[in-house]
């Protein structure tokens, strides 16, 4: 028996360009784990032929291949376009229709009935991952009037999403469910839930397949702010968990999304919950034979904050090189696991220094600024304050990458500008020869610029015994009294 290269699992969306035998058998082969058919798109005929494929494929080169099936759920989408893609530019009129047409450049068909309901003039509407946004302008009976904000393409079926907007369905349908009793009929192993809200949608899957008697591994799928807030709740329910970050993006701030990611990964892995990161892993390879260098190093970061699977979307569904990306993600994957327990120490700096420097190579001025940071964060201290010619000491302090700011005082124009690259460090310019100036000074300053407030605390730390003989390196909690201007 010979084991993968890598241990991160592999799941791969199957559409058109990977439902043949002969694929499947090489996507398996290359690193293929999990097969997910998204019940969003085609027929219940056409996904019990792609099971029986995959079935079939995986019992002939004798592998584990799991099946998943996403649940479509209340996922807004648009119409059928008569011809595609369609070319949106900034600034035109786009009507957004409930009514059963073929779509054209300037009227969309929407599958959501309740679409003017729940928007009204000033809305934000987004097509396609955000990347297409419009601004409605009016609403006349089951139109939607709008104006294109940000111009692209667009193809039939892609997703509408309203941000911060009520919509009018239930997570899991009546019609869900349906999809539901197909997939415990034709045995499949897992079932997504899409746009989850609570705890609840996940126990309505797995009672209804209860009074069938059968068993259901249920994936929560977080792509909605409502599943964010109760995650806690969902995953106590929830088999595993999917961070789709595409719905996600867009139903929060898309700059939120990678520190959420990061927090839900710690508490799924904390509870032992499988979990997926979902979306645009490698979408270049869509089109590409290679992937960009920000993609490699986000599947690699999604590993080192400890996914346990990573999913494939068009890549593979009705991508060019659905081979290939399965290829390049399992040689990310290798590369990222053979190093994780190196980066996860390194990325401790305070933990690394204290583990691995040897007195003789640990300098006083290393010992400040690590205590300087750790003192800045267990009493909330704002600032952190320096006056040093050569400005290596902000830099020292800097690398620990404290939650509060470093100023950094001084006089000479083109230290400060060595400065600009150095996380969290302000430069402030004062004329006074830096010898000369006092605590008072400083904190006046401070006081004067309305930095400061009544009652708190600042760090000051000096750093002076590698600029001159006998130089002491010092670190100082100055407590601002009740004097200050600010209240």
């Amino acid at each position: 028996m010979k084991l993968p290269t890598h241990k991160t699992k592999i799941v791969c969306t199957i559409g058109p360009a990977s439902r043949s035998e002969a694929v499947l058998e090489r996507l398996i082969l290359q690193g293929m784990n999990v097969a997910r058919l998204n019940f969003a798109h085609g027929t219940l005929q056409g996904h019990k032929e792609d099971i029986r494929r995959i079935r079939t494929v995986a019992a002939k080169i004798q592998r584990h291949c799991m099946i998943m099936a996403d649940l479509p759920g209340p996922k807004i989408r648009i119409g059928k376009l008569r011809s595609e893609p369609i070319a949106f530019e900034k600034g035109d009129q786009v009507v957004l229709t409930t009514r059963d047409i073929l779509g054209t450049s300037n009227h969309i068909p929407v599958d959501y009935g309740r679409l003017s309901e729940s928007v009204s003039p000033g809305s934000r509407i987004f097509l396609n991952d955000g990347f297409i946004q419009l601004e409605v302008e009016r609403i006349s009976g089951d139109e939607v009037f709008c104006r294109t904000l940000i111009s692209g393409p667009l193809l039939s079926y892609k997703g509408l999403s309203l941000p911060g907007v009520r919509i009018f369905a239930d997570a899991v349908s009546d019609s869900d469910l349906e999809y539901v009793d197909f997939a415990l009929r034709e045995g499949i192993d897992a079932l997504g839930v899409s746009f989850a809200e609570t705890a609840d949608d996940i126990i309505k899957v797995r009672e209804f397949a209860e009074k069938r008697k059968k068993p259901v591994y249920v994936v929560a799928k977080i792509e909605r702010e409502e599943a964010v807030r109760d995650f806690d709740g969902i995953l106590a329910e929830a088999d595993a968990v999917m961070i789709a970050r595409g719905d996600l993006g867009v139903q929060i701030p898309l700059e939120e999304v990678p520190v959420v990611q990061k927090k839900l990964i710690h508490k799924a892995n904390l509870l032992g919950r499988p979990v997926i990161t979902a979306t645009q892993m490698l979408v270049s390879m869509t089109e590409n034979i290679r992937p960009t260098r920000a993609e490699v190093s986000d599947v690699a970061n999604a590993i080192l904050d400890g996914t346990d699977a990573l999913m494939l979307s068009e890549e593979t569904a009705i991508g060019r090189y659905p081979v290939e990306a399965v290829e390049m993600m399992a040689k990310i994957a290798a590369s990222a696991e053979r190093e994780r327990g190196a980066i996860r120490a390194l990325s401790d700096l305070p933990a690394y220094f204290k583990a691995h420097r040897t007195p003789s190579s640990i300098t006083t001025q290393d010992i400040v600024s690590m205590n300087a940071v750790e003192a800045a964060r267990a009493l909330k201290v704002r600032y952190i304050l320096t006056r040093t010619k050569r400005r290596g000491g902000p830099r020292l302090i800097s690398r620990f990458k404290p939650d509060c700011w470093i100023l950094s005082f001084g006089g000479d124009k083109k230290a400060n500008q060595s400065l600009t690259l150095s996380c969290g460090v302000y430069p402030v310019c004062m004329e006074n020869n830096i010898n000369h100036l006092s605590v008072d000074q400083l904190i006046k300053f401070m006081d004067d610029s309305g930095l400061l407030e009544r009652d708190e605390r600042v760090i000051l730390v000096e750093c002076e015994s590698r600029n001159k003989m006998n130089g002491t390196d010092s670190l100082k909690i100055i407590q601002i009294g009740k004097g200050s201007r600010r209240s």
